[in-house]
């Protein structure tokens, strides 16, 4: 997990989103942290480049991007995904996971006890999949997807389309 450094003394400290979590939520997702664009406008991938919301768009066949905020986070709700992020807050400066500093992790055990049907967790990216560790301890099964970040351009749409699909499908959520 990222460390405070002297690098970034100054970054204020962020706190994220609140989870976005049903009683038959069968999946949840899991970010790091909010960018800038998220914290910002205050919802889940808001940055336009993200993604996230064009997977999920392409798995369900509904153009998410033209509902409103509050829709698609019915739609996630309804289909029985979650989202949150593995930290609850942290400091940094700028949205790049590698400016995370001092990290405090999000009460992770509490989507056992919201979500009783819960199957699986999908950590999106390699900074959240640095806590599958606790993750796996949840007792159900964790992967690791492709980061929808736009920093993750080594991987085409159609490529993170193709692994997020997968794991959707195992967990009847695609």
């Amino acid at each position: 997990m990222p460390t405070v450094t002297a690098a970034v003394p100054d970054a204020p400290v962020l706190t994220g989103l609140a989870p976005v979590i049903a009683r038959h939520t069968r999946l949840v997702v899991l970010g790091s942290f909010p960018g800038v664009a998220s914290l910002a406008a205050q919802q889940y991938y808001a940055h336009p480049r993200n993604h996230f919301w064009p997977i999920l768009s392409a798995l369900w066949g509904i153009d998410l991007a033209s509902l409103p905020y509050a829709a698609r986070l019915a739609e996630v709700r309804a289909r029985g995904l979650g989202v949150w992020d593995v930290y609850a807050a942290c400091r940094r400066i700028g949205s790049l996971d590698t400016a995370i500093e001092a990290p405090q992790l999000n009460d992770l055990a509490r989507l056992k006890r919201s979500a009783p049907q819960l199957q699986a967790i999908a950590h999106n990216g390699g900074e959240s999949a640095r806590a599958m560790r606790v993750t796996r301890s949840l007792g159900v099964t964790v992967v690791r997807l492709p980061s929808t970040s736009p920093a993750n351009a080594s991987w085409s749409f159609e490529r993170k389309l193709a692994a997020w699909h997968e794991a959707f499908v195992q967990h009847g959520v695609a």
